[in-house]
């Protein structure tokens, strides 16, 4: 039996990167895949053809996962196609850098309100569901920039941040019912954006890992199909960094 088989899951910000790579890695474990992204695109169609090839239900749904009303009615969307949600992954974020004394308002606030306040907006949507069965498990994608911080991502480490103490919180209040919460804290992860980086500035990066690559979504992805499945029973309120050992 496959580690996640007739669980369904429910990954925002799924079009592509590490989203994409968490739906097919639950997926490939048997959980049916419900995910959200800002647009209804190409990404959004092939990656529901591909969920289809590995066997199991997969959907796609246009929404602004930093909308609480949008959110509210996606949820439902999802809940009524699918009828539950055993595992949430909050993973819609972007980034707007700059060094603080440049930053903008609408810098701050689009960052916030994208990484931060969308894991409000879903957990709080889902935990209804997940209080009735008494059982769940919520995944936050954080970063490594949240625990250490780095210069000219204010706004994004703080964010990351403030996701770390969500999740620790929420795992105090909702453990008695069964429902288990924790974040990844990604490093330096190679996708479509962090690939169009200088060579150089890549190998930097490299240098200051101690296992001397950089991580794959597929890494993230595993860990998620763990804090997923019931091998993480008692795992919860943790931030696990998933880096390289590049943030001890």
């Amino acid at each position: 039996m496959k580690l996640l088989e007739g669980k369904v899951a429910l990954v925002t910000g799924a079009n592509r990167g590490i989203g994409r790579a968490i739906a097919l890695g639950m997926a490939r474990e048997g959980a049916h895949v419900a995910f959200t992204d800002l647009a209804f695109d190409d990404n959004t169609k092939s990656l529901e053809s591909e969920l289809a090839s590995l066997g199991v239900k997969g959907k796609g749904y246009a929404s602004n996962a930093a909308s609480f009303t949008e959110t509210e009615e996606v949820v439902k969307q999802i809940t009524d196609d699918f009828e539950t949600v055993d595992i949430l992954v909050n993973n819609a974020g972007i980034t707007k850098d700059t060094l603080l004394m440049r930053m903008t308002e609408d810098q701050w606030d689009a960052v916030i309100n994208v990484n931060l306040k969308s894991v409000f907006n879903f957990t709080k949507a889902v935990q209804p569901i997940m209080l009735k069965k008494k059982a769940g498990s919520i995944i936050n994608i954080s970063s490594v920039v949240g625990v250490a911080g780095n210069a000219g991502q204010a706004n994004y480490a703080a964010s990351k941040a403030g996701i770390i103490g969500f999740t620790k919180s929420v795992a105090k209040e909702v453990g008695s019912r069964n429902i288990r919460c924790n974040a990844l804290a990604p490093g330096f992860i190679i996708t479509e954006m962090t690939d169009k980086l200088p060579e150089e500035v890549k190998e930097n990066w490299i240098k200051n890992i101690p296992l001397r690559r950089g991580g794959t979504p597929e890494d993230v992805a595993n860990v998620c199909v763990f804090l997923g499945s019931e091998l993480s029973s008692y795992v919860s309120g943790q931030v696990i960094s998933i880096c390289g050992a590049m943030q001890t």
